[in-house]
């Protein structure tokens, strides 16, 4: 039975809705449960209908559902019963009919893209994302990002590993680092390494093609740490408004950055049962796949109890991701861009016209340097950090010019210039 709030407005029904008739009410009711107003309900449902009867009119089963089908539904010119006659759909109309798509993935009727993507993987692929996630412990972003750049190297170095030689690794590898920046080269070469030594393994290539392959220049700690001074960093938390639900969220989110200096993948993995309120600790799930234990500091405590006050207030549900998106659905947010993006908007609110960077690490980095200029050891540091190796946390210590006029060596005054 449809939701009261999903009925189709006269006018506006399309005949046939296919065997996505059923999936559209329970959309309609899914909505309702998320906070949707009886109108949004109403608006969503109705792009559903239209999209169901498009593809049954196209002879599109929802087995065959992807990015590509959307894209043909936003710009086909509508003949619809009801809808707008040879017009386009708009941006906003195409995007909660993908909101419907999403809905559909999540119950298991439409395969997800990179499902389907795995699929069509040809079978080496396959078994080098494998590697990569269970006996490499990459994340999964890490190893989608490596299979994507190996894809791209396959066609000069063609699809048969046994044939692979020193010389056609060393010129795939300098056409793909040519057309690209230093930080990308390095991936590249990187993902290339990888993938040689992962053939090697299985006996499908020549062992030790991975030395053909040239280095990057890269002279490890060279620059200097970007960073806010301790006044900016004080300006930027407080530029957020405390009494709207997105103020004490994005609140949280800078005192997590700020106080523990945490990467923007940390605070968007952040699950509810993390916090352990009577030991005032905090559990990272960090890179590498390590948890670590953090002390959590009453100022960020009390953030994120506000935030998830507000949060339960609004109905956001059992979902077990700390933060959430501030409108319904209320889904996690996506990835570490939104992280970033809320720092980039705290900026400009605090009025920083020119600050080094404009991302979630620009915090990580001015606590680091407020903690060793506030006395920290270098041990002390690191391990907030998580840092493997001291070397990196040093790196930090180059703006502490006090530390560093302490131990300069005065110039000889006899000596002349």
């Amino acid at each position: 039975m449809i939701n009261q709030g999903s009925a189709p407005r006269r006018g506006h029904l399309f005949l046939i809705a296919g065997a996505l008739a059923s999936s559209i009410d329970e959309f309609g009711v899914s909505l309702a449960t998320r906070g949707h107003t009886t109108l949004v309900i109403a608006d969503y449902t109705r792009s559903a209908r239209h999209f169901g009867h498009w593809l049954t009119c196209q002879g599109i089963v929802p087995e065959e559902i992807d990015d590509r089908v959307l894209g043909r539904f936003a710009a086909h010119r509508c003949r619809c019963p009801g809808g707008r006659r040879w017009r386009r759909v708009s941006r906003s109309y195409a995007a909660r009919a993908k909101c419907f798509v999403t809905f559909l993935q999540d119950r298991g009727d439409v395969p997800r893209p990179n499902r389907a993507r795995e699929a069509a993987m040809p079978p080496r692929l396959a078994a080098f994302r494998q590697h990569l996630l269970y006996e490499r412990g990459v994340v999964l972003a890490t190893a989608t990002k490596h299979l994507r750049l190996i894809e791209r190297l396959l066609p000069n170095l063609g699809d048969d590993p046994s044939r692979y030689t020193a010389k056609a690794v060393r010129e795939a590898a300098l056409a793909a680092v040519e057309i690209t920046s230093r930080l990308d080269a390095k991936t590249i070469v990187t993902a290339l390494r990888v993938y040689l030594r992962f053939l090697a393994s299985r006996g499908e290539c020549q062992a030790g093609l991975e030395h053909a392959i040239p280095v990057v220049p890269h002279w490890r700690l060279s620059a200097l740490p970007r960073y806010l001074p301790s006044a900016d960093v004080e300006r930027v938390i407080a530029s957020c408004n405390v009494t709207t639900a997105r103020g004490l969220r994005d609140r949280a989110i800078l005192l997590l950055l700020a106080r523990l200096g945490l990467r923007a993948g940390d605070v968007v993995n952040l699950r509810l049962d993390d916090i352990d309120w009577r030991a005032a600790a905090l559990r990272v799930r960090g890179k590498g796949r390590r948890d670590v234990h953090l002390p959590l500091p009453q100022d960020v405590g009390d953030a994120l109890l506000a935030y998830l006050k507000a949060r339960h207030a609004a109905g956001a549900g059992a979902e077990p991701r700390v933060f959430l998106r501030v409108y319904a659905p209320r889904r996690p947010l996506a990835d570490s861009t939104c992280i970033s993006a809320i720092v980039r908007f705290a900026l400009e609110r605090a009025g920083i016209a020119n600050p080094p960077t404009r991302g979630a690490n620009l915090l990580r980095h001015s606590a680091a340097t407020a903690l060793l200029r506030g006395g920290a050891t270098l041990d002390t540091v690191s391990a907030l950090l998580r840092h493997r190796s001291l070397d990196t946390t040093a790196h930090y210590a180059k703006v502490d010019v006090p530390m560093l006029r302490r131990l300069a060596q005065p110039w000889p005054e006899d000596v002349p210039c």
